[in-house]
């Protein structure tokens, strides 16, 4: 277990290793300008480590999202019983913005991507792809979680709109050149306006019961 224990801890540091290699290239060179054995030479790995780690040079800038997505599944899995799901919600989005203020907010991770998405296509399109996904997820986690209560376009409605109101004032607060603890509470306003659709019985109410 020891030895698992110190690999698991290596393949960790390498995939830190060629995050802060890429934004340092990205910002020193441009996005376009560096290339996948650029990012692996500057971590001293191979391009088939990169790949191990990375599926596309997109995915460096979103190397945590995954992470945050398993946090909010959590919140939603572990809610104690008769815990309303708009208290479920706001606990998945506290533990996200959390993990995104402690990590890619005071590593500068957060301001490059959010100007990537805007100005560069390919990093756009894996961004959109990447939310979608996560919305989803989330959205499936939710409706299990409350089969009678909200039905799965509710459920994606309202993930859509948290996650979406989330990532909006975070780019918005970046863009404005916003220090990390105001990104941080951007954020956090952010889901509160969007966890007061749920007061609405047309996204609370029972699954297929929804009015139009």
């Amino acid at each position: 277990m020891p030895e698992l224990g110190r690999r698991e801890r290596k393949k960790q540091l390498t995939r830190q290793t060629l995050v802060n290699e890429a934004v340092r290239l990205f910002t020193a060179k441009g996005y376009d300008q560096t290339s996948v054995a650029d990012i692996a030479e500057a971590a001293d790995v191979s391009k088939r480590t990169f790949f191990l780690h990375f599926a596309t040079k997109e995915d460096v800038l979103l190397a945590d999202g995954g992470r945050r997505v398993d946090l909010a599944v959590q919140a939603v899995e572990a809610r104690a019983p008769g815990t309303p799901i708009r208290e479920v919600l706001a606990e998945a989005a506290r533990a996200m913005i959390a993990d995104t203020a402690s990590a890619d907010l005071p590593s500068g991770l957060a301001a490059l991507r959010a100007h990537l998405v805007i100005t560069t296509p390919a990093v756009q399109a894996r961004a959109l792809h990447t939310a979608f996904a996560a919305q989803a997820r989330i959205a499936e986690a939710l409706h299990r979680a409350y089969p009678q209560e909200i039905d799965e376009v509710a459920a994606a409605t309202v993930v859509g709109a948290l996650m979406g109101a989330v990532g909006a004032a975070a780019v918005t607060s970046l863009q404005r050149g916003e220090p990390p603890e105001r990104t941080h509470a951007a954020m956090q306003r952010a889901a509160g306006i969007a966890l007061h659709c749920l007061e609405s019985p047309h996204l609370s109410g029972p699954a297929g019961g929804a009015a139009s």
